[in-house]
């Protein structure tokens, strides 16, 4: 019988329900705050290894990485319990032959309203009129003059679950002009998603708001700098709820002190949570938040529903839902014969 073995953070007790009303697998727990004997002990037994998506729920000793790998033989799959897979080193687990799968689209509806919640914000300067009456207020109101949404263009970099949702919620309630960049849709796909496919550079300098949707890897890692940020129009914002690090934060500091962006809404960090020195979080035109723009109710229920059907469909022979490194599918399935 197959082994699953899930660390407690997946996302919600729904999937759990779901894995434990089955018997043809057996299903194992690890704590977080169980020292590494304990769990390694447990982890042996594992052809599956569920485990979180943020580093800093995860201890350092149960994130996958190449030394993990060789200290659990048996293993054949691990499961993000995200989109993201910060956790989980999948050049190492390619090089030994596991399958990482993800959970992407499980949030989307939470991170595309979060992402537009932001635009909103900043278009309405909303946190800067929130501080100035906190502080104490007597200035012309005309002094924190916002703008509208309204036929404005949004441009957004990864047109996948989350940017296109991002894409249908501006052209529909606010019937913006969609530009998007994602070379790995087709035309059509643009088409679907009420956007305008559109070269970068002329993305970054016709866009009112620029919304980063894409994951962190070696090619996006500082992908967004001071030369990104400068062909950006004049006056425009820009908004990331996808991953720290793609993103040079001095680069945005000193894009915004000198005035050529007008605001930023940041939900992720290249170190998460952000000291609340960060320099960033001193400016009244950054809107900010600790990377919970997945983190709701309804996302975490979807999540881990998609957790536990994903695992089970993997067990019970299908073809592996959202595998991250498909190229090792082979592999996969000539281990998966001999459990």
């Amino acid at each position: 019988m197959p082994t699953i073995v899930y660390l407690d953070t997946l996302p919600a007790q729904n999937g759990l329900d779901i894995l434990h009303s089955q018997s043809k697998v057996e299903i194992l727990k690890i704590n977080s705050s169980d020292n590494e004997e304990k769990c390694m002990s447990i982890l042996q037994k594992a052809d599956a290894y569920q485990v979180g998506a943020a580093r800093d729920e995860v201890p350092k000793y149960l994130q996958v990485d190449k030394q993990f790998l060789t200290k659990i033989p048996n293993l054949i799959v691990v499961s993000s319990s995200g989109a993201g897979y910060d956790t989980i080193d999948v050049d190492a687990c390619t090089h030994a032959g596991v399958l990482v799968v993800n959970q992407t689209g499980g949030n989307a509806e939470g991170v595309a309203e979060h992402a537009v919640g932001m635009i909103l914000n900043l278009f309405k300067r909303i946190g800067e009129c929130d501080h100035a009456l906190r502080r104490g207020w007597n200035e012309p109101r005309v002094s924190l003059m916002g703008k509208d949404l309204l036929n404005k263009n949004v441009g957004i970099i990864g047109l996948g679950n989350t940017g296109g949702r991002v894409a249908e919620i501006c052209k529909v309630a606010f019937n913006c002009n969609i530009l998007a960049y994602d070379p790995y849709l087709s035309e059509e796909t643009f088409k679907k998603k009420h956007a305008s496919k559109t070269e970068l550079d002329i993305l970054l300098s016709e866009s009112d708001v620029v919304s980063v949707h894409i994951p962190l890897n070696k090619e996006t890692n500082n992908m967004i700098n001071k030369d990104w940020f400068k062909k950006m129009k004049k006056g425009s914002y820009f908004v990331t709820t996808s991953r720290g690090s793609i993103h040079n934060e001095d680069d945005l500091y000193n894009t915004l002190i000198e005035g050529h962006l007008a605001g930023a809404g940041l939900d992720v960090w290249e170190f998460e949570p952000p000291p609340s020195t960060h320099k960033l979080l001193k400016l009244e035109n950054v809107i900010a938040s600790p990377h919970t723009a997945g983190i709701t109710r309804d996302s975490r229920n979807k999540m881990s529903e998609f957790v536990a059907t994903q695992l089970l469909d993997i067990f019970d022979g299908k073809d592996p839902p959202r595998p991250v490194n498909s190229e090792v599918l082979g592999i996969f399935r000539e281990k998966f014969k001999k459990i």
